[in-house]
């Protein structure tokens, strides 16, 4: 691209200046006490003439900042000059500058510009001009896009990139979903396919994989990292396994190892692992799902038995949607906890079902849940309980025990903080929903691209060849961004997986609030990936035989257990707005309120100019430029809707009444620090990539779920005057080209996860 011939050329002093002059535009609006500094020290620069003068006078009017074809103007001269030069010989912007300045003076004298004094005085202004923050001196220079890869990159070594470090573990349950024993079946009765999957859950608990994450002294390994690997990889194959698998070994284990103390331990881990002891998590309540702290089941101590009395007062209050509850001989029941009169709030009890013929025992009934839209492989059933006598001992006693004499304790004094720490431990199980969903998704992207690089429609006319699906730029545009969006959410939930895994007291808040965005956020796109895939593959994809049918059905209640997705992003939103407080109140709320408007509030009155309207591939694809914008749109919709709440509460409305009102600003809020979140762990993974051709493809696959998310809001982005309507369009162009690149990698990439052939499963592949 070459300079507008209507734009002017410049003088040798001029072009000494130019790469400061950009530079200090580019890098913010300038003040007019900024402005103003620059007028004098221009003053002092003697190899500038009258006229000179004159035209920078208006270049630093704040008033009247450079447009557009100004810019892009200097910014050609710059990069055609720097393009020319060696990092050796631009050093400094002073540097670019005198070299510029040099080659315009080749017909004139050019005493000026080798001269130590110019280069003094120019030194000097540079010096001023860091401190008003220049930053983006490399912004000057040519930034290669990068090598694109050649020819195809190494599977293997793209496999173990995403492994991390379960590599051994994920192996080995590709060797063993691939045994005889598993093998796709179109059950046609629920009772016939639940059958099957508890002998699948047996046979995995007898190759020691269900007791993995349990202490070594009650058989495990100890390694949490281990289990959620290995609940990932049923995903691949059947999804009633995986969540039966998490129900009994996750929820119903992790219960007790996680609420529990090493009396339980001892007693009942190393049976559950093993499956001698199917169980029950029994949280939610027909009346009461997401509200956990509303629950009404009771558990009263009596004092005359010494026991506990649990007890469901009336029909609302039964345990719905309980996993094993047909298979169950024994449930980990959430109650209240009553004792001597004083509810001391949710607490965990543990509640023999059945006898070891499989008989209800007296005080217990059960119903089945019936059939449901998928996930018929899970006993789901519905729990009530009549006045059921338990020993004290089975209250899961880590945070709240009651002692000999009747005697409530805990070691957390406040309720409220109690209840939420308890709940706390149990966050594993939204650390590995979303992992399970990713595979289900990747299996439906295998199928789609794979069924696209064979399958042929159309041609330019009854004697030409048809052009195959993945060659039509709308197949592309169906497909390739879903590509992308995966392989940022399979490191997005590495990270989460990681911070886990290195949990204490003090990051747990931050890990729930995570935890229960990439849930929501995964598990959504999980939904939306199947239904484009399945599309993708016209009417094969209806075809029971190619797993869409399944693969959608099975995961379409992931959006809601574990957490209703809906009310998991307000929770985010919220630990967002009081991540600096325990516990939240009216009082604390406008404490929190003025924190981050002081937060955010100056990086708000800030617009890059260039940003807004440099629409150059090489910034569209700089990873600066992407995380700039995902961290301006959290912070800009932080600050947003604490001054909404602020006013609210400032007027008179209730804290809740506040929040009510402002739902939708804060599920936004809340997808923007998701967002923000697996843009910057994509990021780093592709600088830590060592193979030049992977890190290459990977670039691609960030770039395109980066603008394309971008593209997704551009709305936002042009409200907010963040882009300008002519970036916006160079964004979907760019989103566009990158759909072409790297949709001739994309069969190497969906082979790299390695799904065994016998585990995808697909007809229509073979």
């Amino acid at each position: 691209m070459s300079p507008n011939p209507n734009l002017p050329s410049y003088s040798p002093a001029i072009q000494s200046l130019l790469p400061m002059l950009y530079v200090a535009w580019a890098d913010q609006v300038l003040s007019p006490s900024e402005a103003k500094l620059l007028q004098i020290k221009l003053k002092d620069l003697p190899f500038l003439s009258a006229g000179d003068r004159e035209l920078l006078k208006s270049w630093i009017n704040p008033s009247n900042p450079p447009d557009r074809e100004l810019f892009q103007h200097w910014r050609i001269l710059i990069h055609n000059r720097s393009a020319e030069s060696t990092a050796e010989d631009r050093k400094s912007l002073v540097d670019l500058g005198l070299e510029m300045a040099r080659a315009a003076a080749l017909r004139e004298d050019g005493a000026w510009w080798t001269n130590p004094e110019t280069r003094q005085a120019l030194e000097t202004l540079e010096n001023e001009l860091d401190t008003i923050q220049i930053k983006t001196y490399q912004s000057l220079f040519p930034k290669p896009l990068g090598e694109e890869p050649s020819g195809k990159i190494n599977r293997a070594a793209l496999t173990a990139i995403l492994d991390d470090d379960y590599a051994d573990i994920r192996n080995r349950m590709r060797v063993v979903l691939t045994d005889p024993v598993f093998e796709y079946q179109n059950f046609r009765s629920k009772e016939a396919y639940r059958d099957q999957v508890l002998r699948w859950c047996r046979y995995l608990a007898d190759q020691g994989l269900g007791i993995l994450s349990y202490p070594e002294a009650d058989g495990g390994e100890n390694d949490m990292g281990q289990y959620a690997a290995v609940f990932e990889m049923l995903g691949y194959f059947d999804l009633s396994l995986s969540i039966k698998f998490g129900v009994q070994f996750g929820l119903f284990g992790g219960s007790i190892q996680w609420l529990g103390t090493e009396k339980h331990h001892r007693k009942y881990l190393e049976d559950v692992g093993k499956l001698n002891i199917p169980g029950c998590f029994a949280m939610t309540e027909t009346g009461h799902g997401s509200n956990v702290r509303g629950l009404e089941t009771t558990a009263t101590y009596d004092q005359e038995s010494g026991n506990l009395i649990v007890h469901t007062p009336h029909h609302e209050a039964g345990k719905e949607y309980i996993g094993n509850a047909l298979h169950g001989r024994m449930a980990t029941v959430f109650a209240q906890l009553i004792v001597g009169g004083e509810n001391q709030g949710v607490h965990a009890v543990l509640v023999p079902l059945r006898d070891e013929n499989h008989h209800l025992l007296p005080g217990i009934k059960v119903e089945d849940n019936g059939y449901k839209m998928g996930l018929n492989g899970v006993d789901n059933g519905r729990i009530w309980f009549d006045q059921v006598s338990v020993p004290r001992e089975n209250l899961l006693n880590r945070f709240g025990d009651i002692d000999s004499d009747g005697n409530y304790t805990s070691p957390i004094k406040n309720p409220s903080k109690r209840f939420f720490t308890m709940l706390g431990t149990l966050v594993g199980g939204r650390v590995c929903v979303p992992r399970a969903g990713l595979s289900a998704t990747k299996s439906g992207l295998t199928i789609a691209i794979r069924y696209a690089h064979r399958r042929r429609q159309f041609g330019q006319d009854f004697t030409s060849p048809e052009t195959l699906l993945l060659d039509y730029p709308s197949h592309q545009l169906r497909l390739m961004p879903l590509l992308a969006k995966t392989y940022a959410l399979d490191f997005g939930l590495t990270f989460l997986t990681k911070k886990y895994l290195a949990r204490n007291a003090e990051s747990i808040r931050e890990i729930e609030t995570l935890a229960a965005g990439m849930k929501s956020y995964a598990t959504w796109f999980t939904t939306h990936s199947l239904q484009q895939c399945r599309e993708a593959c016209g009417g094969k994809g209806y075809l029971w035989e190619n797993r869409f049918a399944d693969l959608k059905n099975d995961t379409e209640i992931f959006t809601t257990f574990e957490g209703d997705n809906t009310v998991l992003m307000q929770l985010v939103a919220k630990g967002l707005l009081t991540a600096f407080q325990n516990e939240f109140h009216e009082e604390g709320t406008m404490g929190v309120l003025r924190y981050l408007g002081r937060r955010v509030s100056t990086s708000l009155a800030e617009r890059n100019p260039l940003t807004i309207r440099n629409t150059d591939p090489e910034h569209l694809r700089d990873s600066a430029f992407q995380i700039a914008a995902f961290r301006y749109r959290e912070d800009r919709l932080l600050y947003s809707v604490s001054q909404r709440l602020r006013a609210k509460i400032k007027a008179g409305t209730k804290s809740y009444d506040a929040y009510l009102e402002c739902q939708p600003h804060l599920l936004k809020l809340a997808e923007a620090h998701v967002e923000r979140v697996i843009i910057e762990a994509f990021t780093q993974e592709v600088k830590r990539t060592a193979d030049p051709a992977i890190k290459a493809v990977l670039k691609l696959l960030c770039d395109l779920y980066a603008l394309h998310t971008i593209e997704l809001h551009k709305g936002w982005y042009l409200e907010a005057n963040y882009i300008e309507s002519n970036k916006s369009k160079a964004i979907r162009r760019e989103v566009m080209l990158l759909c072409s690149q790297i949709k001739e990698y994309s069969l190497d990439l969906v082979e790299a996860f390695a799904i065994p052939e016998k585990v995808l499963g697909a007809e229509i592949l073979t």
